[in-house]
Order: C-alpha cells, then sequence, then structure tokens
C-alpha cells in the first residue's frame, strides 16, 4: 500500500513532465507562426536573374520568400505574389517547390530567441496588408510590396519603425558582364518604368543571410 500510494502521488508530476517534453518536441520539429520560408521557383529569365544577383544562406538560390502565420488557429503562408498579398495553405505553398511530405527544396528560417517577441506584431502588420497590390516595380515606400519587402516591413513594423533586416542598393546587372539583365530591360520597358538600378532594396536571399535568424531542419510537411 505504501509503494502504491508513493506511485500515485508522483503521477502528476510524471504526466507534467512528460507534456512539457511532448510541447518541447512540437514547437522545434514543426513550423511556427512567424517562421520565414525561402522558395527557388522557377518563372524563366526573371527568376534566374534575381537568383544571379542575390546569393542566399550557404549559396542557395532564391527568388521568393513568405512568412508563417497562424489564421484561425491554423498556420497558413501569407506572401506577396501574383497580383497581390495573399494567404495559401502551407501545403499549397510547398507543392510549388515540388515539396509534399518532406521538406527537401524550402529553407526555414526561424528568429533567434532574443527576437521571437516582435514575432506577433510582425505577423499582424502582415495580416494587415492582405489585399494589397503587388509592388512589380520593386520600390520601398510605394504603397505596394513584394515579397521581401513584405518581410522587411513586418518586422520594421515590430521593431518600432528601426530596420530589423538590412537593405542594400540593389542591382538589375549581370555580375559577369556588368550588363543589365535582358530580362530586366523588357520587363521595365513593358512597365514603362526606369530599371531603378542602385536603389535600396532588400530580395530573399539577403534576409535568408540575416544573422537575426537560424535555418532549421524539419523533418516533414506539417498539415
Amino acid at each position: 500500500m505504501i509503494m502504491k500510494k508513493s506511485f500515485l502521488q508522483t503521477m502528476p508530476f510524471l504526466l507534467l513532465c512528460l507534456l512539457l517534453f511532448s510541447c518541447k518536441h512540437k514547437n522545434t520539429n514543426e513550423l511556427q507562426e512567424g517562421d520565414l520560408l525561402f522558395q527557388d521557383i522557377k518563372c524563366g529569365g526573371l527568376c534566374d536573374a534575381i537568383e544571379a544577383v542575390t546569393q542566399g544562406i550557404g549559396g542557395k538560390k532564391f527568388s521568393h520568400c513568405a512568412m508563417v502565420v497562424s489564421i484561425n488557429d491554423t498556420l497558413k503562408v501569407i506572401e506577396a505574389i501574383g497580383s497581390q498579398v495573399q494567404v495559401n495553405s502551407v501545403r499549397n505553398f510547398f507543392k510549388r517547390s515540388g515539396d509534399s511530405i518532406f521538406i527537401k527544396n524550402i529553407t526555414v528560417g526561424r528568429l533567434k530567441e532574443t527576437y521571437k517577441s516582435l514575432i506577433p506584431k510582425a505577423t499582424a502588420f502582415a495580416k494587415q496588408q492582405i489585399g494589397q497590390p503587388y509592388d512589380d516595380i520593386f520600390l520601398l515606400n510605394n504603397g505596394k510590396w513584394y515579397c521581401s519587402e513584405l518581410l522587411y516591413e513586418s518586422f520594421k513594423a515590430a521593431n518600432h519603425g528601426n530596420d530589423f533586416f538590412e537593405v542594400q542598393p540593389m542591382t538589375y546587372k549581370d555580375p559577369k558582364t556588368h550588363e543589365y539583365f535582358p530580362a530586366w530591360i523588357d520587363y521595365y520597358k513593358a512597365l514603362n518604368q526606369d530599371i531603378p538600378e542602385g536603389k535600396l532594396g532588400t530580395n530573399p536571399g539577403l534576409i535568408s543571410r540575416s544573422d537575426k535568424i537560424e535555418i532549421i531542419k524539419l523533418p516533414n510537411l506539417a498539415e
């Protein structure tokens, strides 16, 4: 009877330990709100030109990025793509890169612990931009959004209006020839716009190399 009573008395403590252990592993092995997703989209000459001048972490090539957000207790992906800022399912985002169950082609970045307090305000800001037009000219502060600009501005807003991620002068020139990529010449000609060479901006590769995030490995695709 003494042994049985002692065991029963320790049961709540053991269950609590198991619960905490389980929660810890769930948090580290699955996508979390605020995670940043870096993607290589195959869109022809423009994507190739973007990747040629925007080196990602570990030398990877990225032409797109997005952020994980929670909407109605479900993890979704918010991104500036197509004609506007929009929300897509995690599964469809990964399928775009050929990932279905196992994550192979998407790179996942997570804010370091020091900065995680910014995530709620950053995701709230990003959600406020849903439906806003896509920035096809790739300029900051023009009321439109391109993919990495959405992440940059979201965390800037969360950081009391101070830069969180870095910006750099943008280039649209081939690093080998120092001439404009033909794809960009045709692109901006169709928009009747000058190429914004040297203007400050951001890109997926630049954000992926930020020292404020760490690249994590996830075993499988969250539902």
